[in-house]
């Protein structure tokens, strides 16, 4: 028994460093993860805008709105094509030392570009 003895302190200390080498290496993938989903989020809102513009609802220019809303949102805007009533926005957004990049197209319903 007695050689026994701090067998567990060693386990414990084994667990910890594996669970934070774990969190070490997750934490950049939710991180990016979570950057994707803002980058979709400010695109999804960029193209309503420039929808709504296109439609009339909302004075101005449908892409000066888009890159309004994506500002707005964190984001840039980096494309916009208007195509009749549809519009398709492009944006970036910073992450890090990478860019987390996403595309949207909205227009009035049954419409397609």
């Amino acid at each position: 028994m007695a050689a026994e003895n701090g067998a567990g302190s060693v386990l414990v200390v084994a667990l910890v460093a594996t669970l934070m080498a774990t969190a070490l290496l997750v934490a950049p993938l939710m991180a990016a993860h979570i950057d994707s989903a803002k980058a979709a989020t400010a695109a999804d809102a960029a193209a309503l805008a420039a929808a709504d513009t296109a439609v009339g609802i909302v004075p101005g220019a449908p892409c000066a709105n888009a890159a309004r809303t994506a500002e707005a949102n964190g984001a840039s805007l980096t494309g916009c094509r208007v195509d009749g009533l549809v519009v398709t926005v492009a944006v970036s957004r910073a992450s890090g030392p990478f860019a987390a990049t996403a595309m949207a197209t909205a227009g009035p319903p049954g419409t397609t570009p």
